[in-house]
């Protein structure tokens, strides 16, 4: 069991790394934008697709609740997601910083 003096030093050499904030931001714009495509999907697959077959809207050849979920969500949701990475992504190393590194790299995520 370490004593007092050994853990007070451990927690004045610890630096929190500030890319955690940065990488905890991004993860969850990643999760947010995932549940939005699924709602999108289901909503379209299920919503427009519950119906008859000869009900069916078509869309270019498409039934309407295919060419929504599938085809126009792909093109929606990847382009969402190019712009949400040139935007809000941050370009950092993943290696080891040291104590300067890291206070810089504090300043410029801020």
């Amino acid at each position: 069991m370490k004593n007092a003096t050994e853990s007070k030093a451990e927690k004045e050499r610890f630096i929190e790394d500030p890319r955690y904030k940065q990488c905890n931001k991004e993860a969850l714009m990643g999760v947010a934008l995932g549940v939005l495509n699924l709602i999108w999907w289901f909503f379209w697959g299920y919503g427009l697709g519950s119906g008859p077959p000869e009900e069916y809207r078509y869309i270019m050849g498409f039934p309407a609740w295919f060419f929504m979920s599938c085809i126009l969500g792909a093109v929606l949701f990847t382009t969402l997601s190019i712009i949400m990475v040139t935007k809000y992504y941050k370009e950092m190393p993943l290696g080891a910083i040291s104590k300067e590194e890291a206070a810089a790299l504090k300043k410029e995520l801020e």
